[in-house]
């Protein structure tokens, strides 16, 4: 299966943004792709502090998902990206994930581990998801099992895990992560492990800098990366991922057999802030 990851910015303008997003599944089709990763608040961008997200969320028939299923429709394609879904009765919203096939809607993720760190504050204006089997979609792409993460969740080991005990084979991971010291080496490293201690393929979308990182990259079972952007640029990353690659990764190195820990939710006393 060829996967696609692109990387581009997004602005407040969700019409432009929603285009742009149609745009990049049109071209992984053209492609070959049939896993399209966009990134995180493909649909709305984050803005600045101030910027009342809530204003801006759409409901999960609104016109972004309604345009995605189209296109996957169009092109044969599933489509994971990420989005703002408002949250009854408050003035916050969540950081959901949509995985949109040609039927529609096949899944959401809500982010569970929000970026309260290194000075930026995202619990103000977004409510953590839930961690559990409720909240820890898995669902079968041509002969694999797509997972999914958000961004900060690539810190949280347990985030990729409880997705490969449901049964994933691939992690997407739809990122804004923010630029700064030290951060491509965190990315880098982060979507390495996640692949290595989990023998998975991780597929990365990024928004580019200079606000953001970029580097979007696709990462096989063993570590190797498949493909890598720079920083800046839009583009994509493609690379075939191969059941064959990761059934011998796994057989050869049979790390899930030999585990000894399971993961499960903390009490919500200690849980990611809400």
């Amino acid at each position: 299966m060829k996967a696609f990851a692109a990387q581009f910015a997004t602005g407040l303008d969700r019409d432009a943004n929603r285009s742009r997003c149609v745009r990049a599944v049109r071209d992984a089709a053209e492609s070959g792709a049939r896993l399209v990763v966009l990134p995180e608040a493909a649909m709305c961008g984050f803005g600045n502090p101030k910027t009342d997200l809530a204003e801006l969320a759409e409901p999960l028939d609104g016109p972004f998902v309604s345009a995605l299923a189209g296109a996957a429709s169009d092109t044969g394609t599933t489509i994971v990206a990420g989005t703002f879904e408002r949250v009854p009765g408050e003035p916050r919203v969540y950081n959901t994930l949509v995985v949109v096939v040609p039927g529609g809607l096949a899944a959401t993720y809500r982010k569970v581990h929000l970026y309260d760190a290194l000075g930026w504050v995202e619990s103000e204006r977004i409510r953590a998801g839930e961690p559990g089997v409720d909240n820890t979609p898995v669902l079968e792409v041509d002969g694999f099992c797509l997972g999914v993460l958000t961004c900060y969740d690539l810190r949280f080991p347990e985030s990729a895990r409880a997705a490969i005990d449901a049964g994933a084979t691939v992690l997407a991971v739809p990122a804004a992560w923010v630029a700064g010291e030290h951060k491509v080496a965190h990315w880098r490293t982060l979507l390495a492990a996640r692949a290595i201690e989990n023998t998975a393929y991780v597929v990365a979308a990024a928004q580019p800098g200079p606000t953001y990182s970029g580097h979007s990259s696709i990462v096989d079972p063993l570590g190797e990366v498949l493909c890598e952007l720079g920083p800046s640029a839009p583009g994509a990353a493609v690379a075939e991922l191969g059941a064959e690659a990761l059934e011998a990764a796994r057989a050869a190195l049979p790390v899930l057999a030999h585990r000894r820990f399971g993961v499960a939710p903390l009490v919500a006393t200690t849980a990611s802030p809400q």
